[in-house]
């Protein structure tokens, strides 16, 4: 049986991540960190919270409530009292640093992974915790469950998200005894007040149409609105998805990710020319230049690299999509470089386990890394200021829904604010 402030925890937690409060973190350590002191004082106990057993040599007597300083913020953990003898958790009065960094590790690298019971009681004796039964890692997995699964599922009523970002993670999972490649699908945003936001995460068999459709439909109906520019690489399926979910949303093509493609294109030698000359459309002062120097680069490309220049062409309209907005927020809004740095956040944690047991322990781990990061947006400066999102707003672009063969075309349409 659970402990009555166990239940209470993890229905404070579940209303506390519908109000949408920037305080998730402090509020999954605090969940994890009770949890853990729960297990603990049931082994000092001898048995289980209100279990009856001949082997039990303690009660319980309460909770006393203590502060503990961590990079999150503040934590108010309820610590278990015993009617004979007292307990206190020893990595509890450990140096901060030391403490936080073997919480941290042990919700990074175990409880959020789903690994193996062997592993996790070799990371939780970080903490000071000997052993851990089977069904208490399960019911502390189950608590960071609820508190990823409701951020996931939380009202996206911060809108209007103006800008979006999308990109897809590849990542090893165990299906039906064997090792199968599945995509981690994340979508980030601009809100309202300019600060980024994580929109969603999904996990998809395959990044093709069907799965990039049911994600940004999913987004859609959680209250995903308003939005005027998607930014991505060039994912199967995607640019369809966007023109068939987000109707009126251009598409601005990672300029990133198809220097890379283009310079496939031309032999290796020649690489670092051609990518100076294709930057060098990137560096003017106002759209017109752009359009201006994007026709100069192909006239010179064309005589010598010509199915580079081809490539290059025929790229116009999903490269200059930016161009349309203020030139101020071109560096955010040209390539999924921001997404990029939020990638390498997960991968940070994904490489630790190298082949997840099932989805729902990827969805665990990379549901609370997001949680946490932005978390971290919300309290950190505005990504772009309330003025420069308002002018973005009432400009006429140029949108790019896809035909059904997943071609882009290029209506135009005005949308205002």
């Amino acid at each position: 049986m659970a402990a009555p402030h166990s239940i209470e925890a993890a229905e404070l937690l579940e209303q506390h991540l519908q109000g949408a409060s920037p305080d998730l973190l402090r509020q999954m350590i605090a969940s994890l960190a009770n949890a853990m002191m729960s297990a603990q004082a049931d082994q000092a106990c001898g048995a289980g919270y209100g279990e009856r057993s001949s082997e039990r040599t303690n009660r319980r007597n309460g909770y006393r409530v203590r502060e503990w300083d961590t990079r999150a913020g503040t934590v108010e953990l309820a610590v278990p009292k015993l009617r004979e003898g007292s307990y206190f958790p020893d990595w509890l009065l450990t140096h901060r640093r030391r403490a936080e960094q073997a919480l941290v590790t042990v919700v990074a690298t175990a409880y959020l992974l789903g690994v193996s019971t062997r592993r996790v009681e070799r990371l939780a004796e970080q903490l000071g915790v000997k052993s851990l039964s089977r069904s208490q890692v399960s019911e502390m997995a189950a608590h960071l469950d609820a508190q990823v699964t409701a951020f996931r599922e939380r009202p996206l009523d911060q809108g209007p998200y103006t800008f979006v970002w999308v990109d897809a993670l590849t990542v090893k999972v165990r299906e039906d005894g064997r090792v199968v490649n599945v995509h981690a699908l994340v979508a980030t945003g601009v809100n309202a007040d300019g600060h980024r936001e994580i929109l969603g995460l999904d996990v998809a068999s395959a990044e093709d149409g069907a799965g990039w459709l049911a994600f940004l439909r999913g987004l859609v109906a959680r209250g995903l609105s308003g939005v005027q520019l998607v930014t991505s690489d060039a994912h199967p399926g995607l640019v369809a998805a966007i023109g068939s979910a987000l109707p009126g949303a251009a598409w601005q093509r990672c300029r990133t990710h198809y220097l890379r493609n283009l310079l496939t294109k031309v032999a290796r030698s020649a690489q670092p020319h051609v990518a100076t000359q294709v930057r060098t459309i990137f560096d003017q002062a106002d759209a017109d230049a752009v359009t201006a120097q994007y026709d100069r680069v192909i006239d010179a490309l064309e005589g010598k690299y010509r199915e580079a220049a081809e490539h290059l062409d025929a790229a116009r309209h999903e490269l200059l999509a930016f161009t349309s907005y203020p030139r101020e927020i071109w560096r955010q809004i040209w390539s999924n470089n921001p997404q990029e740095r939020l990638n390498k956040e997960i991968r940070r944690r994904t490489d630790v386990v190298g082949i997840f047991p099932d989805r729902g322990a990827l969805i665990r781990l990379v549901g609370a890394v997001l949680a946490e990061q932005s978390d971290e947006w919300t309290e950190g400066r505005r990504y772009m200021g309330l003025e420069l999102l308002a002018k973005s707003r009432i400009r006429i672009v140029t949108a790019q829904p896809a035909s059904a063969d997943g071609e882009p075309t290029t209506p135009t349409e005005a949308l205002t604010a």
